[in-house]
């Protein structure tokens, strides 16, 4: 189904006359320089053509002739593109300059052999400039000094075209194509992906490249090493064809994840350790509107774009469906690879619609959905959230990553480890903020709905007074306790929060007496209004607790904290936005 979908993806792309992307034969690659010409063959200027990208200078994507450099120890020339020791015979700091000159020489046979079959005016002066150039003369061009490493082409001066792209040399390339397809009789058979008979491929490639900690060179996401693995026949040498794919279709669907998966694209985001790509069956804002979901732009440097995600985000939260995005029945796929030796992994793949996944969406939104300051952002994305269960970003533990993209896309139950690290967080720095109040909502609102662990109703978006939990009651508590310190003793640096919130939402039997004892002093330095006024508050939340239980499990803890959290709310709220909270939670 994953090949199947991102080969549909590259035919898409291919049909469409806005997208330049490689055919069979071809591939795009990150170019540097080029070497200029003059009709006759003789030098003009090497030219870098990276592009300025901040304080970067960047190569330039372009569709070469062949398929991605061969790796390996052997001389492999590739044609009118190369790194500089091919098709210059230069290479900085060079320790084995027999090595480039043999590189440079195997360049030139190359293409000059190629010359008789080739009618182009322009071919014919590369291959004379071959002919002549004496690598020498390299380390006098500054440019190629600076660049030192990187690909290079070909183009003739004044002219905008350059050598590989023009049409004879296309022709002749695909005749080369096809004359290889029809003397490559090693394996047929009949293609997993297509349906087709015709050959299989033994290594699927191009290799895929820009996932995150795998092989910079590319990886593999279908590959066999191991006799295990073989299976009717297929000896370890051939062991790819246990996957039966054409190598058109391996080609094509490796050509669309190397797009999805590019520097740059809009396509991409990453969540932990999975590399993460999405897209559609067919053409929908979709593709740019779900990065600013998962990963919204830090700095937002195109506002009239953030204000439409915002207003795609509002439809969604209060459950209608966006038009922009297209038709609701529209496929779309949801891919996570991360990084295997050689090889990648699949973390997570989730084929579905762009209907389900508005569904599933709003769902999330209106778990997390809790009562909050003007400064904080109305709609997390699941980085942020995960930010909330460590002290440090780099300890996200990647499974959990996975697991959490997965139930926000598909709608089941969040994983324990979240709800379970928040709670350790919350306890180690003794802190409730708004995301991890809205964490813990979402999970034990979510696994209500689902009969997990159910609890007598889903939590409401602000203050529930009615609410009879214990664990709920003593976290409201707590809270007014604290607020009665805060009012007795302005400025101090320590309140109870800072002393006993940990112990408090664990085990409140040893801890509520003795903080109940002290409010009494903290109670005694108020002025009588004020000191009535809390007295009341206390006694109403109090009023509904029998006893303090001696310990409350992983769930009740998390139900005292989103009571502490209520409840500060609640104190810090005016009246007319609490009215006005109430509305939306109808809503």
């Amino acid at each position: 189904m994953i090949l199947q979908s991102l080969n549909a993806y590259y035919e898409r792309l291919e049909a469409d006359p806005d997208v330049d992307i490689a055919p069979l034969g071809f591939s795009r690659q990150k170019i540097a320089f080029c070497v200029t010409l003059n009709k006759e063959g003789s030098l003009h200027e090497i030219e870098d053509i990276r592009t300025q990208d901040g304080n970067k200078h960047v190569p330039k994507p372009l569709v070469v002739l062949g398929n991605a450099k061969p790796s390996g120890a052997g001389i492999n020339p590739c044609f009118l593109w190369d790194n500089p020791a091919y098709l210059l015979g230069y290479k900085a700091d060079d320790k084995k300059p027999e090595r480039t000159q043999e590189s440079f020489e195997a360049c030139r046979a190359r293409h000059l052999e190629a010359e008789p079959a080739i009618d182009d005016v322009a071919f014919v002066a590369v291959c004379r400039f071959l002919e002549k150039w004496e690598p020498s003369q390299a380390a006098n061009h500054e440019t190629l000094v600076d660049i030192s490493t990187g690909f290079g082409i070909f183009r003739i001066r004044g002219e905008k075209q350059f050598v590989h792209e023009r049409d004879a040399v296309q022709a002749w390339w695909r005749q080369q194509l096809a004359s290889m397809e029809e003397n490559d009789t090693d394996v047929l058979g009949q293609c997993l992906v297509s349906g087709e008979s015709g050959p299989l491929a033994r290594l699927h490639e191009p290799k895929i490249k820009g996932v995150w900690g795998a092989q910079s060179a590319g990886a593999l996401l279908v590959s066999f090493n191991d006799s295990a693995y073989e299976s009717y026949g297929r000896e370890r040498k051939r062991a790819g064809y246990n996957a039966p794919v054409s190598e058109q279709a391996a080609f094509q669907y490796c050509t669309a994840l190397n797009r999805l998966l590019a520097k740059g694209s809009k396509q991409r985001i990453q969540i932990g350790d999975a590399s993460t790509v999405f897209w559609t069956e067919k053409p929908s804002e979709a593709e740019n509107f779900l990065p600013w979901v998962f990963e919204p732009s830090k700095e937002a440097k195109d506002d009239s774009q953030k204000n439409a995600v915002e207003k795609i985000l509002q439809q969604i939260a209060v459950g209608g469906y966006p038009g922009e995005l297209g038709e609701p029945n529209t496929p779309f796929y949801v891919l996570g690879l991360s990084p295997n030796a050689a090889r990648i992994s699949v973390r997570f793949w989730w084929p579905s619609t762009l209907g389900k996944l508005v569904e599933n969406l709003h769902l999330h939104f209106a778990d997390l959905k809790i009562a909050r300051s003007d400064r904080d952002i109305e709609f997390p994305a699941v980085w942020q959230l995960l930010r909330e269960t460590v002290r440090d970003s780099k300890d996200i533990p990647p499974l959990l990553s996975g697991a959490v993209m997965r139930s926000v896309l598909t709608g089941t139950p969040y994983p324990n480890m979240l709800f379970s690290s928040v709670v350790r967080r919350i306890r180690a720095d003794r802190e409730v903020r708004y995301l991890r109040a809205a964490v813990l909502k979402a999970c034990l609102n979510r696994n209500t709905r689902l009969g997990i662990e159910p609890l007598e109703k889903e939590i409401a978006m602000a203050l529930d007074p009615d609410r009879p939990e214990p664990a709920y009651r003593l976290g409201r508590l707590f809270a007014e306790l604290e607020k009665t310190q805060e009012d007795a003793m302005p400025g101090i640096n320590d309140t109870i929060k800072d002393r006993y919130f940990g112990a408090a939402s664990a085990t409140p039997g040893s801890v509520f007496p003795r903080i109940i004892r002290l409010s009494q002093h903290h109670l005694g330095k108020l002025e009588k209004g004020t000191r009535t006024y809390h007295e009341k508050r206390i006694q109403e939340i109090a009023s509904g607790l029998d006893s303090f239980d001696t310990h409350l499990s992983l769930r009740d803890q998390g139900l005292f904290a989103i009571g502490y959290y209520h409840q500060r709310q609640d104190i810090f709220t005016k009246k007319s936005d609490k009215a006005s909270e109430k509305t939306q939670e109808k809503e």
